[in-house]
């Protein structure tokens, strides 16, 4: 009787774990068209029984837009990239407030990141290769990217993730942005705090 118990109780929790706890993990393995790791959204989102995700890129002209977000439940993970004629200071001064609300800056080169525990930004120089000549006055990427509702994480391990988030999608929006500039993106920014 008592296996016959334990058998019951194992399948149970097994079936729990599968129906109710593995969204995400239906979810592709780069969701938003390969934007971004699975892995980040599993890190920073609840389990849930359910997961959606979408990524969306317009690029008329010079007016590129790349949005993404992954869902579950009450809870979402997402982001925006939209070209500009941002310079690297006038971001820096355009987030001045966060950095006084204690946002962490990081740098890899000519890109540049700030993060908030739910919040984080991207900088990259980027020019499109199709700007006519003449025209050559520099611009950008920028990313803003942040959690909503309930998350796994918190404090510097959510923070983490989510700069993590926007910059997997700063490098995904500069190889589909046709930017001109030869950045070499490393596989990651350096890990918050590290400086």
């Amino acid at each position: 009787m008592a296996g016959a118990v334990c058998v019951v109780v194992a399948g149970a929790a097994f079936g729990y774990v599968e129906v109710f706890t593995k969204g995400i993990d239906r979810l592709p393995e780069r969701p938003c068209g390969g934007a971004v790791d699975r892995g980040l959204a599993a890190d920073a989102l609840p389990s849930a029984r359910k997961a959606e995700e979408r990524g969306k890129l317009t690029s008329p002209d010079d007016l590129f837009f790349f949005s993404c977000y992954v869902r579950t439940d009450d809870s979402i993970i997402s982001g925006e990239v939209q070209a500009g004629r941002a310079t690297e200071a006038t971001w820096q001064e355009a987030h001045r407030s966060d950095r006084e609300d204690g946002a962490v800056l990081v740098s890899a080169g000519e890109v540049k990141a700030l993060a908030l525990p739910t919040r984080a930004w991207v900088y990259v120089p980027c020019t499109p290769r199709r700007t006519e000549e003449g025209a050559k006055e520099r611009r950008s990427l920028t990313v803003r990217a942040r959690t909503i509702g309930e998350t796994r994480l918190h404090g510097a391990a959510l923070r983490q993730v989510v700069v993590d988030f926007a910059y997997q999608m700063a490098r995904h929006a500069y190889e589909a942005g046709g930017c001109g500039e030869t950045i070499a993106f490393p596989e990651e920014l350096p890990r918050l705090g590290s400086n």
